[in-house]
This record gives structure tokens, C-alpha cells and sequence, in this order.
């Protein structure tokens, strides 16, 4: 029997965790890892202990803001830094894993934060519409390795 590679269980993990969230528009997941250590995880949504999209606005889902995003909405990739940051962990030159290609502003929260290592499964611009990624075209400009993530065919 083949043991799953490191990539495979985190992006599974990350998948797993979009499950997660309470967000009627889009189910977002991330991991962030050391080596092979999980430091932190995430998924979208609003703050703790303040709202739950699908139970309180579940036919449009929460306000919209003027991009057309989540008005209330922490990002997979902001929970997992922030939980991992308010507990001390050390982030730099970490690998995050997520389901979803980082937004810009996630971008530039991932290289202040100094991860060195994004793998994404799904594409922000094809969610979107729109024309390009530009959370992973700031991330490779100035440094971070951005790897689209192949799911492996199953044997």
C-alpha cells in the first residue's frame, strides 16, 4: 500500500475543513504547516461568536460589500494566521495549503507574514470571473512559491 505524500493529506485536511464553514457563497479551507507539522487551520467565515451566515441569512448569505465579497467574512487563510499568531506559533518560512487561490489581501497578509510556500486547489479569478489571479501574481513577484495543487488519480 502507497502512503499518502504530506501534500495529499494537507490539501485533503483542507478540503475537509471547508466543510466547515457557514458561508452560503463559498466553503473555503487552509491549513498552514512547518515541515510536517500542522501549525494552524482554518475556514471562512465571521468572527467567532458573532454570526453564522447560514443560519441567519440563509437565502443571499450575508451583506455584500462593494466588490461584491463578504461583508462579514474572516478568509481561511486570515483565521488560520491570526489563530496561529495569537498562540505564539512561529510562521516564518511556513507552507499554507488551501482551497482556494488567496484573494490580494491575503496575499499581502501571507508574505508579511513570511510563509514561503502557498499550494492552492481551486483558482480566486475562475470563482470570481474574473481576468487574473492577483493574490498569486503579488506572491510570486516577490517571492513566494505558488503551486496549483493536482489532485492525484485515484488507483
Amino acid at each position: 500500500m502507497q502512503k499518502p505524500d504530506f501534500d495529499d493529506i494537507f490539501m485533503d485536511l483542507a478540503i475537509n475543513l471547508a466543510k466547515r464553514s457557514h458561508c452560503i457563497k463559498a466553503q473555503v479551507g487552509a491549513v498552514l504547516t512547518k515541515d510536517t507539522r500542522i501549525i494552524s487551520i482554518g475556514y471562512n467565515g465571521p468572527p467567532a461568536g458573532t454570526h453564522n451566515c447560514d443560519i441567519e441569512f440563509p437565502i443571499d448569505g450575508c451583506e455584500r460589500d462593494s466588490k461584491g465579497s463578504c461583508s462579514l467574512a474572516l478568509h481561511a487563510e486570515q483565521n488560520a494566521i491570526l489563530y496561529a499568531a495569537k498562540n505564539g506559533a512561529f510562521i516564518e518560512g511556513s507552507t499554507i495549503y488551501v482551497t482556494l487561490s488567496p484573494c490580494i489581501a491575503c496575499a499581502r497578509i501571507i508574505y508579511s507574514m513570511k510563509i514561503s510556500k502557498v499550494i492552492f486547489l481551486n483558482s480566486y479569478a475562475e470563482y470570481k470571473g474574473i481576468g487574473k489571479d492577483e493574490g498569486v501574481e503579488f506572491l510570486r513577484k516577490f517571492g513566494v512559491e505558488v503551486v496549483r495543487y493536482i489532485p492525484k488519480e485515484d488507483n
